[in-house]
């Protein structure tokens, strides 16, 4: 019985790394100071070195297993062909035309509402928070120079936005996190997701109506061209069609760069560097993912999974506390960590470990572990959704917080489903879910 408690010593990598990447954050005044992947570093350095009955060898094959698990090796490959297609996409005009084909067709008494809208449609499309408040928040500033609406409130409806991407897209790192982490479908998590979190956008798009009631603006029309918007929607369509997430994401590569190649954005070579630049820029993400893997490894043959597995469920007494066990444990690590993908890594292992002995549907806790860290990913003011956009209109990130509307609702929304037990799922179903050995590597 006792040796079911676990081992508490055994936290203290992980310990170690949120004192260094938060406790510099908070000493400095800037959460990038202190690389996440030398953090990790570090930690898993101090994993290795623990337990003296253990040979050392044998402790780095136990690293090497967890890093190299076919689960975090596929999300590996994953986040790079979604980087890849990400950054062929944009840089053949994607975006642009995206954003302005929408802003095209927005009512001007409505700017603020549309403005939230287009976040949600491009960050689905996108995959990424930071690409859409980097591609909004201009336009949100333009808008609240030519009205009376606070700059604050137009930041704050392009980070809600963004977030409903963030949380949903299938092509978004915190997504494919959750998923890879519950062995779930992508099409499954993103149906049970949605239905979770339509209420916060449909709330959010009312309170922004009420607050910016009256506002006009004459907003100048853009060029747009409808070909160049193709490949988000084609990745969109193919994923919720149940395609492989390897094909989707491959075939979107090739789609963009076929766009590209046909308007004169790329030559074959230059097509190439894109896709080399996308990959590149999600490398980072992918180590992390691959030093976490092993760490948490570590960890657990020392016995601190054990240890938290039963500090965070000896006071559960039912499915429904297990749940909200798994939302509490994913955002304590955002809170932590400042970064959503980071803590559905760091917490998803945990999660699964929980959903599995209390008979939690793995699309239930794929949708809470992405709920719960997007709600505090973009409530935060340290986050980088919060610093980027207030950066961006020169203003302080808590001012944002005011306005944050979607971020706390999507929580709120999240609890709800928690206490009233949605969705309900067919546990037939869920069991055959669970069984399903190639379920995992579908989109």
């Amino acid at each position: 019985m006792e040796k079911s408690k676990g081992n508490p010593i055994a936290l203290l990598p992980f310990i170690i790394f949120l004192v260094l990447f938060l406790g510099t954050g908070i000493i400095s005044g800037d959460f990038n100071k202190m690389p996440v992947i030398v953090a990790i570093l570090i930690a898993a350095g101090v994993a290795l070195t623990m337990n003296r009955k253990a040979p050392l060898n044998d402790k780095v094959e136990i690293f090497c297993k967890g890093a190299g698990h076919p689960n975090i090796i596929l999300m590996v490959i994953i986040f790079l062909l979604a980087g890849a297609f990400s950054e062929v996409a944009k840089g053949m005009g994607a975006v642009e035309s995206t954003v302005n084909l929408t802003l095209s067709i927005l009512p001007q008494n409505l700017l603020i509402v549309g403005l939230f809208v287009i976040g949600c449609f491009i960050s689905l499309s996108m995959g990424t928070s930071m690409g859409t408040i980097v591609a909004l928040a201009p336009i949100g500033i333009g808008i609240s120079h030519q009205t009376d609406i606070s700059i604050a409130l137009s930041m704050a409806a392009v980070i809600g936005g963004a977030m409903f991407g963030d949380n949903l897209s299938i092509i978004s790192d915190t997504t494919i996190a959750a998923v890879r982490t519950q062995n779930t479908q992508m099409r499954d998590k993103f149906k049970t997701n949605f239905f979770i979190v339509l209420p916060a956008a449909i709330i959010t798009i009312v309170i922004l109506a009420f607050l910016t009631m009256g506002g006009h603006a004459e907003v100048a029309k853009h060029h747009f061209n409808i070909l160049e918007t193709l490949p988000y929607l084609a990745v969109l369509i193919a994923a919720l069609c149940g395609v492989n997430v390897m094909i989707v994401l491959t075939g979107g590569i090739i789609f963009a760069g076929a766009i590209g190649l046909f308007n004169g954005s790329y030559h074959w070579l230059s097509l190439l560097q894109k896709i080399g630049d996308g990959v590149t820029n999600m490398q980072t993400m992918a180590m992390l993912a691959i030093l976490i893997g092993g760490t948490v490894e570590i960890i657990r043959y020392n016995g601190g999974i054990d240890y938290l597995l039963y500090i965070v469920t000896r006071k559960i007494k039912s499915k429904k506390g297990a749940e909200f066990s798994i939302a509490g444990l994913v955002s304590l690590t955002n809170l932590s960590t400042a970064n959503n993908t980071i803590s559905i890594i760091i917490a998803g292992p945990l999660a699964k470990n929980i959903s599995d002995k209390y008979q939690i549907d793995p699309r239930k806790s794929a949708s809470l572990l992405d709920i719960f860290s997007c709600c505090w990913q973009g409530f935060i003011p340290y986050g980088a959704q919060l610093l980027a956009a207030a950066g961006l209109a020169s203003i302080s990130p808590v001012s944002i917080m005011a306005y944050s509307f979607y971020p706390i609702l999507i929580g709120i929304c999240g609890s709800i489903s928690i206490l009233v037990g949605f969705p309900r799922f067919s546990p037939s179903r869920s069991k055959a879910k669970l069984n399903e050995k190639e379920a995992d590597i579908k989109v």
